[in-house]
């Protein structure tokens, strides 16, 4: 009958309505939460057949989502592990009643836009609300092995301990020294001149290269040398002899007081020179340290000039024992730790997660979202790679929810539950006048 019909039409009106109150109630209560992705209410009507020259209502549905791939605006913080998403991709997330109880099982894999992550008493990367953050561990030398792209069997919890030590010991050596000219002449002392030149060990610990320089000095009458033997001896091997070498200067007019020549006396103690590069490899305690002291003719490096003896610049790398002080993530998604050293290490990478249809993901609490058969398979990329877009530190999205249009279809809303209650009121009425006429 068309008058019931129409009561049912009036009925699913008050329906959808009370829904799509729901989701304007649900973006007005979230337009200050961090990440929250404003929900939507979409009508359709529903259409009965027809026949007999009647019409009857069918009425109205609601189909109810959220905009997952719209992005809200980016606040600036003070916090560097404070975290969101510009452009398309999620951050790889877990909930941290899950690491508790893991015990080395797979943790299961949540999506988020952004999170206020800080380190608990673990070390963990969490947020107030017990979202983990989750990357792909590095190795000791801070480089990212390769993983699977297409599971999050390789990814961990980012787990920073604020007391880490490190170090790094020192590979290379720059030697730069000023020998004095008038030592390798006949009226010489041949005093054997001697510099200390500091490194850090595989501990961090400082140790040091002590190089000796001994002027060749020739008989009286005889013109200058040039020449002085260099040895080297490694302190953590008690002083022992580590490398031994001839230097010869030019003294010509275009190329005088750099390095000619450098031999080596038998029997042969340390790696061989390089005219070219200028670098000469030793073996101290700890393993293979490279020395520069410079390219045949190039002026840098060792030098016989004037008659001073003077550290020119001398440089190197390594660093002694440093405590962290920091932890930042790069636009990469790389996880760095800063010591007060000034040693920048990686410890994770955190990659970016993408689908095909991210609003088909299913919503979970504390503005997490899950993957369903809608949003299909989930492929890690790195940040700033593919169709994904960058990781932005000391930022946080907010909440896509326009308050000033909500409040627009708060009012339409209230009117179409209003006239949806009137039909209803309608209704009753003109059932009314028909169980009066059968009186």
């Amino acid at each position: 009958m068309t008058i019931s019909s129409s009561l049912n039409a009036g009925v699913a009106g008050l329906s959808v309505n009370a829904s799509r109150l729901a989701t304007i109630a649900d973006n007005i209560a979230n337009s200050g939460t961090n990440g929250y992705k404003r929900a939507t209410a979409d009508f359709s009507s529903m259409v009965i057949d027809q026949g007999g020259g009647t019409y009857s209502a069918g009425g109205v549905r609601v189909t109810t989502g959220r905009l997952i791939d719209q992005s809200g605006a980016l606040a600036t913080t003070n916090n560097g592990t404070d975290l969101a998403v510009r452009g398309r991709g999620f951050l790889p997330v877990t909930r941290s009643s899950a690491v508790n109880a893991a015990a080395g099982a797979e943790l299961p894999l949540y999506l988020a836009t952004t999170g206020s992550f800080r380190t608990d008493a673990d070390g963990y990367l969490v947020t107030s609300s017990g979202v983990t953050l989750m990357g792909w561990p590095a190795d000791a030398d801070g480089n990212v092995p390769s993983f699977p792209r297409d599971t999050s069997a390789g990814l961990e919890p980012v787990q920073v301990n604020v007391n880490q030590f490190t170090s790094e010991p020192t590979t290379r050596i720059s030697l730069g020294v000023n020998l004095p000219g008038t030592d390798t002449t006949s009226e010489s002392s041949g005093d054997t001149r001697q510099l200390s030149v500091e490194y850090f060990d595989n501990l961090g610990t400082s140790q040091s290269i002590e190089a000796f320089f001994t002027p060749t000095v020739p008989v009286v009458g005889d013109p200058a040398s040039n020449t002085w033997t260099m040895t080297l001896r490694d302190s953590a091997s008690n002083n022992a002899v580590i490398g031994e070498y001839t230097v010869v200067f030019d003294d010509s007019r275009t190329g005088g007081g750099t390095i000619q020549s450098v031999s080596q006396p038998l029997p042969v103690t340390g790696g061989g020179w390089s005219a070219t590069e200028g670098t000469l490899t030793v073996d101290v305690l700890g393993g293979p340290i490279e020395i520069n002291i410079g390219a045949q003719g190039s002026g840098s490096g060792l030098t016989q000039l004037s008659d001073n003896f003077a550290p020119t610049s001398i440089s190197k790398d390594g660093s002694p024992v440093g405590n962290l002080v920091s932890v930042e993530v790069d636009p990469n998604g790389f996880v760095k730790a800063n010591f007060d050293v000034g040693i920048t290490r990686t410890v994770y990478q955190i990659p970016l997660i993408d689908l095909p249809n991210p609003n088909g993901l299913i919503a979970e609490d504390n503005q997490l979202y899950t993957t369903s058969a809608e949003s299909g398979s989930f492929f890690l990329w790195d940040a700033g790679d593919g169709p994904t877009g960058d990781v932005v530190a000391f930022a946080l999205e907010e909440s896509t929810t326009d308050v000033a249009a909500e409040l627009t279809q708060l009012i339409q809303t209230q009117r179409a539950y209003s006239s949806n209650a009137k039909i209803i009121q309608t209704v009753d009425e003109m059932l009314q006048e028909t169980t009066n006429i059968i009186r």
